[in-house]
């Protein structure tokens, strides 16, 4: 079953958030609180999202789609950035992973949006593998930049 995160899913969410982090091999980069969660999902402008998979016999959050709203100056409407996709090992094969994709889709679709996008690190060839069966297609010819840190503070500084 999939349906939106709710107030009391934050300590879930936060967990799924750590569980990806540390199948990612990046854990100690996690800063975020499950404060910063809650605020950043259910604050009365909110700036992202979230999808729940539950286990079906045990009602267990086994999955989290996290997303917010991006623009497409050319398509001139919004699409959805997929920040996190997460499905825990025991629940991966279950399908959990493709109904989430399916729900962001179906919203995508439901509300004039243009894209639905995301990234995935190079090494994560299952996932590669998942997102090239369901037709999805690469980016190649963009690479993703990210100021953070030092050089954020140095450029925001002049």
């Amino acid at each position: 079953m999939i349906r939106e995160a709710v107030p009391a899913d934050i300590p879930a969410i936060h967990t799924l958030v750590r569980e990806l982090a540390a199948y990612e091999k990046l854990l100690h980069e996690v800063k975020a609180t499950e404060a910063q969660l809650h605020t950043a999902l259910f604050a009365p402008h909110p700036a992202a999202f979230a999808l729940i998979a539950e286990d079906d016999a045990t009602g267990e959050p086994v999955g989290l789609a996290l997303y917010f709203l991006n623009f497409s100056t050319w398509e001139g409407v919004h699409g959805i950035y997929l920040e996190d996709l997460y499905v825990r090992p025991q629940a991966r094969g279950g399908g959990h992973g493709k109904a989430l994709l399916q729900r962001l889709a179906a919203i995508c679709t439901a509300r004039g949006y243009a894209r639905l996008q995301w990234s995935v690190l190079d090494w994560n060839e299952a996932g590669i593998g998942f997102y090239d069966a369901l037709g999805a297609t690469p980016e190649r010819e963009w690479i993703g930049y990210r100021l953070t840190g030092p050089a954020l503070n140095a450029l925001a500084e002049g």
